[in-house]
């Protein structure tokens, strides 16, 4: 009987050394997902900081440099309407232009950057999603056909109806247009194609934008969504990391198919239902067209 009572003892003092242990493991999780929430929220606060500053920056910048490019063009005209020797004149011209010309890269970097680090605020309408990439197609056939590119839609017979911002919409199939426009131009062949071709269901709609340019490589596909990657010379490299940007403030994602040497596959999946309400912001944008 002695046996079976400390027995019972032995069960019972180990059951209560279990249970602490397990507490005190949880305990030490908990304290540690604490930290780590910590240092996650004073990394954010960091990081927003540092976006204001580089913002502000930004601003600070583009203004002398507008006055730059300004003077620079000034300084050009007074030039050619002077009685400057010719040598000279075309010298001094030709590094007039060269300063102009770098002004004014540099202005449109900064403006790229400023709309990229800029907040976004989504404005949301019910709207068809056809009509509106069938107007951004229309847009966009004067630079195809400039490029000898052949713009093609393939869409659904009726309506594609979701809740949108129209505007960020048309901004975000607009960049992949025109990256798929260069890589086609920079990728030997003639005759080539990009298609525009629209999907949807009743819970997405799918936008495709495919090109039969040089293809990206496997190892590349990742790193194009960063904020200055670029596979084309002289590109931004803020164009895709832009569109997934939107995309990702409508709750939606971006993927792309590429063979190398045949062409790549964007595709934009948006929710029909739109960006729930807590994935709105307040944002800065800018609009490529009405």
């Amino acid at each position: 009987m002695e046996f079976g009572i400390e027995a019972v003892l032995i069960a019972a003092l180990a059951a209560a050394v279990l249970t602490a242990l397990v507490l005190h493991l949880r305990l030490k999780r908990r304290e540690l997902q604490v930290r780590q929430a910590g240092r996650r929220a004073a990394e954010a606060e960091r990081l927003a900081e540092l976006g204001s500053m580089t913002g502000g920056l930004a601003h600070e910048i583009k203004n002398p440099l507008s006055t730059v490019v300004l003077n620079a063009q000034l300084l050009r005209e007074e030039i050619e309407d002077s009685s400057m020797d010719g040598e000279i004149a075309d010298r001094v011209t030709r590094r007039t232009l060269a300063l102009q010309r770098e002004a004014e890269r540099l202005r449109e970097i900064l403006e790229d950057f400023l709309q990229f680090a800029g907040r976004v605020k989504l404005a949301p309408t019910e709207t068809d999603v056809r009509l509106v990439i069938d107007q951004l197609v229309d847009f966009f056939h004067p630079q195809c056909e400039k490029a000898g590119v052949l713009l093609r839609e393939d869409f659904p017979e009726g309506g594609v109806g979701a809740r949108v911002d129209v505007s960020l919409l048309k901004q975000a199939v607009l960049n992949l247009l025109i990256n798929a426009l260069q890589a086609m131009e920079e990728a030997p062949g003639e005759n080539k194609e990009l298609i525009v071709r629209l999907e949807g269901d009743a819970e997405e709609y799918r936008i495709h934008v495919i090109d039969q340019g040089g293809g990206i490589e496997p190892s590349r596909v990742e790193e194009i969504f960063r904020p200055y990657v670029s596979t084309k010379s002289g590109g931004s490299g803020l164009g895709l990391p832009t569109t997934r940007r939107i995309v990702e403030e409508h709750g939606g994602s971006i993927e792309v198919h590429s063979v190398e040497g045949q062409g790549s596959d964007f595709i934009i999946r948006m929710p029909v239902a739109g960006p729930p309400p807590e994935e709105t912001h307040d944002l800065s944008r800018e609009s490529p067209s009405d």
